[in-house]
């Protein structure tokens, strides 16, 4: 029985680092811009009429969403965009005929993908201190939910990179599904200032479980219960594992 090749997945992960490097700028700056316009506009503009939800500031209420916005989008883009070129210049058959298991070659991608995330998230909560008052109840629950999505959307970032065709499918489902969610999924608001029946529908959208179990690290209470919040977040890492086993056993747009 042969074991792990760790040069092999360290190969792929410091390759993935590397690219991020070349794009320093739009990797950790852009984000930073981002959070800062975030609370000028929101902070400023809507936190001067809520002051408060429950006895959270609203601006330091809006720092769960904020990273969370970023860790979503940022996984699903690094790893996405991880695999897609290998696909795209045909690299990837080097890497099929190559001495890497496919849980190695995910391990790789996957995990510079969870790591690019998880520094983004973290540089928006730095950024946020300049912001707002910060306190985190939970900071074992909040790096373990930090490190969960961060992985649990990497993997689904590298099922759209190798269902993706081209350039415009590979932006199709964070622009027009995540990012729309995660707005809806009470990352500015809370799901109970809804009125009827929109609270009960958006109890529907999955994301209001990541972002409610996130701030509930934070300030000790969310939208839903922490069990559902991890409940619905395991769920989906499980589809996506079973997603990527199915695409590696059939070759699905991998070998053709």
């Amino acid at each position: 029985m042969t074991g792990i090749n760790f040069h092999g997945i360290w190969a792929i992960y410091r390759f993935e680092m590397a690219r991020t490097l070349r794009t320093l700028w739009q990797s950790v700056v852009t984000p930073v811009i981002t959070t800062s316009l975030y609370f000028i506009v929101f902070g400023g503009a809507i936190g001067s009429r809520i002051h408060n939800i429950g006895d959270v500031n609203y601006g330091s209420f809006l720092v769960p969403g904020l990273i969370m916005l970023s860790l979503l989008t940022q996984s699903i883009a690094n790893a996405s965009i991880g695999i897609y070129f290998p696909k795209f210049t045909g690299t990837v058959f080097e890497l099929l005929s190559a001495p890497i298991s496919a849980v190695e070659m995910v391990v790789g991608f996957v995990g510079a993908a969870a790591t690019k995330s998880v520094v983004i998230g973290l540089i928006i909560l730095a950024t946020s201190a300049l912001f707002v008052p910060l306190r985190i109840d939970h900071p074992v629950a909040m790096i373990a939910f930090l490190l969960l999505t961060s992985i649990t959307f990497s993997m689904f970032g590298f099922i759209i990179g190798i269902w993706a065709k081209g350039f415009e499918q590979l932006n199709i489902v964070p622009a027009l599904l995540v990012t729309p969610l995660t707005f809806l999924g009470g990352a500015f608001y809370s799901i109970d200032m809804l009125p009827q029946p929109w609270h009960t529908i958006s109890l529907f959208n999955p994301v209001v479980y990541l972002v409610s179990g996130f701030r509930w690290s934070f300030f000790g209470k969310g939208d839903v219960d922490i069990a559902w919040s991890l409940g619905i977040t395991g769920v989906f890492l499980v589809l996506c594992l079973g997603l990527i086993v199915a695409i590696f056993r059939t070759g699905y747009r991998l070998k053709s």
